[in-house]
């Protein structure tokens, strides 16, 4: 399944004037380029758990893997809900981007081995991984390949003229 065309929404409270929406394109060019992503997720409890990762833009999902024993995994396990966010630090330039959703095992082998294929391109040899089973299988043992197909996605356009843009799927 390829990119999904989002309507895409102004929020005029929290944009300039003179703002218009995003086009979809620009928030999807920030998601394929970003090399650290921040995902969100939910632990037992109901408290937030967020961490760093690395991930891939595919076929219209956000694609990212993690051990089976780790607490991204663990949460998920229990709760699919969660938020992918990437962007940058700066204040006034830029565009940060939230991707709201349900992480989704992936295990079909040839959408692991194009995604295992985007690692590589990407992030370089460190991330060169094995398909086997289901999973990546790399040089830290195996990897829980995930989806999350976006339900909604916020960009936050900082700098002048700021704006928010809402793209609904």
């Amino acid at each position: 399944m390829g990119d999904l065309a989002p309507i895409a929404e102004l929020d005029p409270r929290f944009s300039s004037d003179d703002a218009t929406a995003m086009p979809w394109e620009t928030g999807r060019a920030v998601l394929e380029r970003a090399e650290i992503y921040w995902l969100s997720t939910v632990r037992p409890d109901g408290r937030p758990h967020v961490t760093p990762l690395l991930a891939g833009w595919l076929a219209g999902g956000l694609h990212f893997c993690t051990g089976s024993d780790e607490r991204k995994a663990k949460n998920i396990a229990r709760n699919s809900h969660c938020a992918m966010t990437t962007g940058n630090n700066a204040l006034a330039e830029g565009l940060d981007v939230i991707v709201e959703g349900e992480a989704v095992n992936v295990t079909d082998q040839a959408t692991l081995q194009r995604l295992a294929d985007e690692y590589l391109s990407k992030y370089g040899e460190g991330w060169r991984f094995a398909v086997r089973d289901g999973v990546f299988v790399g040089a830290g043992g195996e990897a829980i390949v995930y989806e999350i197909r976006p339900q909604r996605v916020f960009g936050f356009g900082k700098g002048q003229p700021f704006s928010q843009t809402r793209w609904r799927f």
